[in-house]
């Protein structure tokens, strides 16, 4: 059973990911090793850390595991940022992924508070 594969913030942010993915295409070739590689790991983390964590025994330990993912949702918030500063992103790109990424930390965020009430 994959627990994981039922929870919105897993399947928005497994979404995001190749949305990640696609939009870094047009990134400059010397930055592949650079913000590309940095933006699209960061971007993986966030569902890596939600599947870990679901399947791991404990409530407190996927709590720690969505904190995670949160932690790489603030590193994506920035590094967008980031991209638009650089003229990687335009505004209205920016702008969309920004809205996305926010949908992603509140859904996980949400899901702290519930499992929190378990502990």
């Amino acid at each position: 059973m994959k627990p994981h594969k039922k929870l919105n913030s897993w399947i928005k942010s497994f979404e995001f990911v190749k949305e990640i993915y696609l939009a870094t295409r047009q990134f400059p070739a010397e930055e592949k090793f650079g913000i590309t590689s940095q933006i699209r790991r960061a971007s993986v983390s966030v569902p890596l850390n939600i599947a870990e964590g679901a399947a791991r025994k404990g409530t407190k330990e996927f709590i720690h595991f969505l904190h995670i993912s949160l932690g790489s949702v603030s590193e994506l918030d920035t590094l967008i940022l980031l991209s638009k500063e650089l003229d990687f992103f335009n505004e209205q790109e920016c702008k969309q992924l920004i809205e996305k990424l926010d949908v992603i930390g509140k859904l996980i965020y949400g899901l702290i508070k519930n499992l929190e009430t378990r502990v």
